[in-house]
């Protein structure tokens, strides 16, 4: 009796653990589906989210920088052009060369016309020479002479005329005689006074201001000359050469395109809804791809309107308002050597704000 109790208890004892096991079954089902479950979770809640976030806005913009087109005032040949295209140059560097034998020829008429204007003005400020004195002296002295003559036959003639001696028109004729002695005294005395006085202050003004025209007329052409030869009004970069040696050039037309590469910035152009809060001052990061989507943060500087639409009405038919463009302008808050004109650059709007 008590063998057979002990064996039903160790069967009894022996069939335990089968009972656990059993038990830890349906925990060991349950980890996958909780597995499962987190991965649906983050799929439903990133599908939630791409759908609900807004779309990026990209803008695009464009590097540019100023740019001047250098002419020249004169007309000429092109005798030279010691610049190529991409080169750095610095302020007052040459650029071109003109060749204009005319203006260099005109330039030494001028300066042979000053040189006749300073000899005369200089023989106005010496005066009469002392010969021309001396002769119109002697004429003054012979004219005197040729009166006192006069004045003894005048007086002749008279007393024989009152004696009825001489016919009256032999007196008439000593009249004549006398009274052109006498103006032929007053020419002799003034040519004497205008030798002893020499030019008059009227002459003296005159010929200052033939020297002072004729220097003029020298710095003018010199002038001219001067634009023979174009340089670079600061330090830039050739953009393009517009002419070729042996080339005839007018008067404005230009020859060196050359661009400011320390005045670079970025510019886009925006539909006015999208500016209405942005201000000048305003930062943001843009990407530069040819720079390896480096990131550049610009500033601002300018936000202009274009130009004016063909049509322009208040509204359309479907209710929606004309949005004009405007012209905004950012600078790169710290120098961006490697950034050129014409780099494109781009960010998401929507995020900037």
């Amino acid at each position: 009796m008590d063998t057979t109790t002990s064996d039903e208890e160790v069967q009894s004892t022996s069939d335990a653990p089968g009972d656990g096991q059993k038990k830890g079954t349906p925990a060991a089902t349950r980890a996958p589906s909780i597995i499962v479950g987190a991965v649906a979770a983050v799929v439903i809640g990133l599908s939630v989210f791409y759908l609900l976030r807004p779309e990026p806005l990209l803008v695009q913009g464009e590097a540019d920088a100023t740019r001047l087109d250098i002419a020249a005032r004169v007309d000429g040949r092109v005798k030279e052009i010691p610049v190529e295209r991409g080169q750095n140059v610095p302020a007052g560097a040459v650029l071109v060369r003109i060749d204009n034998p005319e203006t260099v020829a005109k330039l030494e008429q001028m300066k042979a016309a000053m040189a006749v204007a300073e000899a005369q003005l200089a023989n106005v400020l010496v005066g009469t020479r002392v010969e021309t004195i001396d002769a119109r002296k002697a004429e003054l002295e012979r004219a005197q002479a040729a009166l006192v003559l006069a004045q003894k036959n005048f007086e002749r003639t008279r007393i024989l005329t009152e004696q009825g001696n001489a016919p009256q028109a032999r007196l008439d004729q000593m009249t004549d005689t006398l009274h052109e002695a006498e103006r032929g005294v007053d020419q002799a005395k003034s040519a004497h006074d205008q030798a002893v006085n020499g030019y008059t202050r009227e002459e003296r003004a005159i010929s200052k201001a033939n020297v002072e025209k004729a220097n003029a007329d020298i710095q003018s052409v010199q002038s001219i000359i001067n634009q023979l030869v174009v340089y670079a009004p600061l330090a830039s970069q050739i953009y393009q050469r517009n002419v070729e040696p042996g080339e005839y050039v007018s008067p404005g037309v230009p020859l060196i395109t050359l661009i400011d590469l320390a005045d670079v910035w970025i510019h886009f152009d925006l539909r006015e809804d999208l500016v209405k809060n942005l201000k000048v001052g305003d930062r943001f990061d843009v990407l530069i791809p040819a720079l390896d989507e480096r990131r550049v943060t610009v500033e601002v500087k300018l936000i202009a309107t274009k130009g004016e639409y063909a049509s322009w009405r208040a509204t359309r038919a479907s209710g929606d308002f004309d949005l004009r463009t405007f012209s905004i302008r950012a600078y790169p808050v710290q120098p961006v050597p490697e950034l050129r004109p014409g780099m494109s650059a781009y960010l998401d709007w929507r995020s900037r704000q």
